[in-house]
């Protein structure tokens, strides 16, 4: 299977997860599987949650950003990937004054 992310609707998802400003995402969901494209604009982030049922791995494309690990607080950068397993939670943020932070997202439902 394809996922064509360029000819798919982008979607504006505002304080998504209850974090700040907006995420731009493309989504993928079979109902077993969400695959996203996304974008977050400077200071924008995807707010501290706790994966139940489903695990998350974020591979940032470009930008730069925080990610916030059980608590600790990391760097990641374009070229990274972010793994959150289920019952652990994780929050990412563009911290980057003048670029975007985009990324692939996906999440396997159990």
């Amino acid at each position: 299977m394809i996922i064509d992310f360029p000819n798919m609707n982008v979607q504006a998802l505002p304080n998504f997860k209850g974090g700040e400003k907006e995420l731009s995402a493309q989504i993928f969901d079979d109902g077993k599987c969400k695959i996203m494209h996304a974008i977050l604009i400077p200071g924008a982030s995807i707010g501290l949650h706790t994966h139940e049922g489903s695990a998350e791995v974020i591979f940032i494309l470009s930008g730069n950003g925080t990610l916030l690990d059980d608590g600790e607080t990391k760097a990641i950068r374009a070229g990274q990937a972010a793994y959150c397993p289920e019952g652990h939670n994780h929050s990412l943020i563009n911290t980057d004054e003048t670029q975007d932070l985009e990324f692939y997202a996906c999440v396997p439902q159990f």
